[in-house]
């Protein structure tokens, strides 16, 4: 006889970073996706939840005068799946961030597979703005009219070995078209994990975060980006030393 398979375990949040000296009233949230695999029904990894940690340190610094908590997602399994559980955890947290919080913005964040995520998940109606960070995607399989009334950015280097960085600009070409407020920056000459120019990534996602959460003035390349057409503002070069003096 066929065993039952067992229900898969619920979807946690991580304990939410702040930093010291940081507002005690919480006003906005980012839910950080991570990386993870096509299919598998396995739990995630710890180094999974771990790697994320420093990333949202950063984020949290950037935020604390804003009131902004970081948490890390704890997927239910590390493989997308036929039935998109990552993007179905990112819905869960969102619940969660208005259960623990109240009625303020969140920002859905993630990379690879969790990039997807974010833009999936980005149609709850307390997630104001998306960023995916080299995003898994599959040709013109993924939604879009959800991204209305949405800050949405992708970020991709133009060497991605892993995930294309073209099947990104394909859907921020869709997403464009249901909603202006759709931009797209590429890193020129870094890969999937972004490391070559790790600082001006993470100054590009909190100077979005930040304006999109807590309706800060964008760095004018950012401010830029939205307001070009296509492809201008869907394939706009970041630039070296982006962050050093983002407001000039």
């Amino acid at each position: 006889m066929a065993q039952r398979a067992l229900p898969l375990p619920a979807a946690r949040l991580g304990r939410a970073v702040l930093t010291a000296g940081a507002a005690p009233e919480v006003s906005g949230v980012v839910l950080l996706l991570p990386d993870g695999e096509t299919d598998s029904r396995r739990r995630p990894s710890t180094f999974s939840y771990a790697a994320q940690l420093p990333f949202a340190r950063t984020l949290a610094r950037a935020g604390q005068d804003d009131g902004l908590a970081v948490h890390v997602v704890r997927y239910r399994t590390r493989g997308w799946n036929t039935d998109a559980d990552p993007a179905a955890d990112a819905h869960w947290a969102a619940d969660e961030v208005v259960r623990r919080y109240g009625d303020i913005p969140v920002c859905l964040v993630g990379h690879g597979m969790g990039g997807r995520a974010a833009l999936r998940g980005a149609g709850h109606t307390a997630v104001n703005s998306a960023l995916a960070m080299a995003p898994w995607l599959t040709e013109g399989t993924e939604p879009v009219k959800h991204l209305a009334g949405r800050r949405v950015l992708i970020v991709h280097g133009t060497n991605d070995a892993r995930t294309d960085p073209e099947l990104s600009y394909r859907l921020a070409e869709r997403a464009k078209k249901a909603n202006r407020d759709t931009c797209r920056f590429e890193v020129h000459s870094d890969g999937h994990a972004l490391r070559q120019h790790r600082s001006e990534v993470m100054a590009l996602a909190s100077d979005f975060i930040r304006g999109s959460l807590f309706a800060r003035s964008y760095a004018r390349p950012v401010a830029d980006a939205f307001a070009a057409p296509p492809p201008l503002g869907l394939r706009m070069p970041l630039a070296a030393g982006f962050g050093r003096s983002l407001r000039h």
